[in-house]
């Protein structure tokens, strides 16, 4: 029997929360990793870390933001916590390798492909494993070329976002960046959402009234929430994450940096004057006696 869904319970409220929420956490991220190139070592990985942790963290919670407002009807839905959760732990490690790839290895080419199909796969991996983790009396079924289209979606918008998380250094065009990876996730999901078919079960009957998604779904999202307000924090008391800035150039201990437009001081050697000079100055070199 064919279940009828509706993805906006709750008209334009959860779709623009959601878009929010994923354009927080790309903002986060890509000044992260800008912010990891001008840092070398410990300081550059963690940077990266909570980089891929932001943006990890932010597509999840997007996902189910608008999770919230999806229904079907003549049945009630729950959440399996394990796959739940373990679709946020898909999600941080396969856009960490991304982001460490890139971090590492720069905007070469083969960098910048590979990273971006590795954090695609996962954006997709974590949509797919959140739906799978849904309970209810029937099961989904889902239309192959449409679920493709999310995928190739998912990968372009990840390799975008790569690219110009270590070409675009000022605040204003790394701002867009984050906005266009928040279309384009948001994207993804309503058309990973477009291809999804409810079958429910023959005997299914007309469920009691259980809990709502939003009392299902807030409580897990508190976590990775109170996670995006701290990367959130971090980023706005380090001036570098936020100015962001041509990657780090290595600088020899000892030497400052010059401030724009000061010209470098040029060594001045001292020679020794020959005595042919100092004669025609009028010095006399003393006598021995």
């Amino acid at each position: 029997m064919q279940g009828t869904v509706d993805g906006f319970s709750y008209g334009l409220v959860t779709p623009v929360a959601a878009f929010l929420m994923a354009c927080l956490g790309a903002a986060l991220g890509l000044r992260c990793t800008t912010r990891s190139l001008r840092a070398h070592r410990a300081p550059k990985a963690g940077w990266l870390a909570l980089g891929a942790t932001s943006i990890g963290s932010g597509i999840w919670t997007m996902h189910f933001i608008a999770m919230v407002g999806f229904s079907i009807e003549r049945t009630t839905m729950s959440y399996d916590r394990p796959l739940t959760f373990a679709s946020l732990a898909v999600a941080v490690v396969m856009v960490g390798i991304g982001i460490f790839l890139v971090g590492y290895r720069g905007a070469t080419r083969m960098a910048l492909v590979t990273g971006g199909t590795v954090t695609g796969l996962g954006v997709a991996s974590m949509h797919y494993l959140g739906m799978a983790g849904m309970r209810f009396e029937g099961e989904f079924a889902y239309d192959t070329f449409t679920v493709t289209l999310s995928v190739v979606i998912a990968v372009v918008a990840a390799t975008a976002s790569l690219w110009a998380a270590v070409s675009i250094h000022g605040f204003l065009p790394s701002l867009g960046a984050s906005v266009v990876m928040g279309v384009a996730v948001s994207g993804m999901h309503y058309t990973g959402m477009a291809a999804l078919r409810v079958h429910l079960h023959p005997a299914a009957l007309p469920g009691a009234p259980g809990d709502s998604p939003t009392s299902l779904l807030l409580p897990m999202m508190i976590g990775p929430g109170c996670f995006l307000l701290l990367a959130g924090v971090i980023v706005l008391f380090d001036p570098l994450a936020v100015t962001g800035g041509p990657g780090g150039r290595d600088r020899r201990p000892g030497h400052a940096p010059r401030s724009p437009g000061q010209v470098a001081a040029i060594p001045f050697q001292r020679r020794r004057a020959s005595a042919g000079t100092l004669a025609g100055k009028g010095y006399r070199r003393p006598r021995n006696h």
